[in-house]
């Protein structure tokens, strides 16, 4: 099988450490956390950072102060991810000016937040100059929908016409947020053969849907910012733990464990 890439979301948006006292919340924290979890397998960080009260921002400087931290501690060992994610707080124009301004290794595009209906001439700007850049781009997707229209944008030119890479979100609109491993499916019944996928999950199920998409050839992310407890129900100690996981779960299957270059030479 190919290799799996794993991904941990070590805090998120909205938690503090009132949720999780081990949640890393600085850059020297994220620094810490980003090399444990590489250990444990990880091989990229979805990077969150903070304003001083804890909330969420997409400020540039915080974020390269948490970059230099990660890559002084982990060196070319773990990719870096930046979230464009708007928290009701930024608009398309706002999250793409903060990755054109920081240019991070990577970045996560929501397609529901970056391309609303009327935007799709700016979206598409935006997405070409990342790929120019070099900039790795992964397109969320909440649903089968999403996914639909996310073809459609390819096919019209809006996204770069070559294969993604994706990140199914499980029950992002269900009550109360609880992922299902049998989420995954009318994703992957609509899901375009080139595509490279990835899924994360809501609650205590995280590990059973990370289990389901190793074993049918996806991608996991793990981590805070969707749960805090390993499979056993017991309350993690860290990110790192999750990561274990899914590593754990790999190995027993016989797939082998990619690391950040090799996800860096995707051609995507």
């Amino acid at each position: 099988m190919d290799s799996l890439f794993i991904t941990v979301a070590p805090n998120g948006a909205r938690k503090t450490k009132k949720d999780h006292p081990n949640l890393p919340i600085s850059p020297q924290e994220l620094a810490a956390e980003a090399f444990d979890c590489q250990e444990a397998g990880a091989a990229m960080i979805h990077l969150h950072v903070r304003d001083e009260n804890d909330g969420h921002t997409l400020d540039v400087g915080r974020y390269r102060a948490a970059i230099d931290a990660i890559k002084s501690r982990c060196g070319d060992g773990i990719l870096i991810q930046a979230t464009t994610e708007a928290v009701g707080i930024y608009d398309a124009d706002e999250q793409m000016a903060m990755v054109r301004e920081l240019c991070p290794p990577s970045a996560s595009v929501a397609i529901k937040e970056l391309v609303p209906e009327g935007g799709e001439a700016a979206a598409k700007d935006f997405f070409h100059e990342m790929v120019e850049r070099g900039v790795l781009l992964q397109y969320i997707l909440y649903s089968d929908e999403d996914v639909r229209r996310f073809q459609t944008l390819r096919d019209k030119g809006v996204v770069p016409n070559s294969a993604s890479l994706l990140l199914y979100v499980l029950g992002r609109y269900t009550a109360g947020q609880i992922s299902d491993p049998k989420d995954l499916v009318p994703f992957l019944n609509v899901t375009d053969a080139k595509d490279q996928w990835a899924v994360c999950a809501f609650g205590e199920q995280e590990h059973m849907a990370a289990g389901a998409a190793v074993a049918m050839g996806g991608h996991v992310r793990v981590g805070f910012e969707n749960n805090f407890m390993t499979k056993d129900k017991s309350l993690a100690r860290s990110n790192a733990d999750l990561v274990r996981q899914v590593a754990d779960v790999a190995r027993a299957l016989g797939r082998p464990i990619g690391g950040a270059q090799q996800l860096r030479s995707l051609h995507i």
